[in-house]
């Protein structure tokens, strides 16, 4: 497959229309058959069930030229059982996870010709959605529902390689105690953090981080990143909480930390007064894999971690190099991670 005459190494992280998308609509209480269509424009009623009362999920993943040619997805099997959780929870009509599969297959290798080459430092973002498309008035679930899929090529998240950023605590509150925290709908994860990102950038901070809004004494995760910790020991640390989305990215680490790295991994509640005792402080998703954080604001407190502000530290390196090596096929993946695209 030739490539699109694309500088690829100029790339950003943001949309370009590419060629073709994926589309499926639910009616009747039943999904059509779906396909391929090179209309990139969506047409709804203004009182759609998505525009009324935000019922929408979606997922992220990407696709990867490896080194000898291949073109293949991580994990993906791992979104389809997410975004159908999250359908579930929004009372929303799952898309089956072997048709979610099929799709991803289908709109990728449609689009090949943007899958960025290996050594590029791109890749090709794929974004599986998913929305009430019917109308509805009174506050309930709607009756016909759109899934789609598109493809952009984006650069690398960190132009240059990923310096260590500075994050504050939030004043705000990402998600509720048996709210929606653990799934991936467009209000919960996204909308709701706007307003304090914003905030936080304003104020000179890459990200924040939100605590449990229960007692607000233990680490949850950022507006768009689950996190991790290395404690003194060298163990892996990552917090615990039904209200944490199940991050695909973090679970992966945990999986190479233990199992390629040898090291300890501590899955637990994290208090937030625990924080100062670690030495390395990483942002992990989808995007960027890593951000490594050097420094925590809390309330004009700073929380410096020995890693410091000017590389990853050690080990957080050690885990993004792993991974990222899975992913592009230098190091031989666990079955099943890696999915090919034929």
């Amino acid at each position: 497959m030739e490539k699109k005459d694309i500088d690829w190494s100029s790339l950003d992280f943001s949309y370009h229309v590419t060629e073709q998308r994926y589309v499926a609509n639910y009616k009747n209480g039943a999904w059509d058959e779906g396909g391929l269509t090179g209309d990139d424009k969506i047409v709804l009623s203004e009182d759609a069930g998505v525009l009324q009362y935000s019922q929408s999920v979606f997922e992220g993943l990407k696709a990867y030229t490896t080194e000898d040619g291949r073109t293949v997805c991580f994990r993906p099997d791992l979104n389809a059982h997410r975004m159908y959780e999250s359908a579930q929870y929004l009372e929303m009509p799952p898309f089956p996870e072997d048709r979610f599969l099929d799709a991803v297959r289908q709109v990728v290798k449609a689009n090949e010709a943007w899958v960025p080459p290996y050594g590029s430092g791109a890749t090709l973002y794929i974004r599986p959605y998913m929305f009430g498309s019917s109308p509805v008035i009174g506050v309930a679930p709607a009756d016909e529902y759109q899934f789609r899929i598109f493809v952009t090529p984006v650069g690398p998240y960190f132009k240059g390689g990923a310096k260590p950023i500075t994050v504050k605590v939030s004043d705000f509150d990402r998600a509720a105690p048996h709210g929606t925290g653990h799934i991936k709908a467009g209000l919960n994860y996204y909308a709701m953090s706007l307003h304090a990102i914003m905030t936080a950038h304003r104020e000179g901070f890459a990200e924040n981080i939100y605590l449990d809004a229960a007692t607000r004494t233990k680490v949850e995760e950022t507006g768009g990143a689950n996190i991790i910790f290395v404690d003194a020991d060298g163990n892996l640390v990552v917090p615990k909480s039904p209200s944490i989305l199940p991050s695909i990215t973090r679970r992966s680490i945990t999986y190479v930390a233990e199992h390629y790295l040898g090291l300890k991994v501590d899955e637990r509640e994290v208090l937030f007064s625990d924080v100062p005792n670690f030495k390395e402080c990483g942002l992990c998703g989808t995007a960027a894999v890593i951000s490594p954080v050097g420094k925590i604001n809390d309330h004009g407190r700073e929380i410096c971690f020995a890693s410091g502000m000017e590389k990853m530290g050690p080990i957080t390196q050690k885990l993004y190099d792993t991974l990222t090596g899975i992913q592009m096929g230098h190091i031989e993946a666990p079955e099943g991670w890696i999915y090919e695209i034929k």
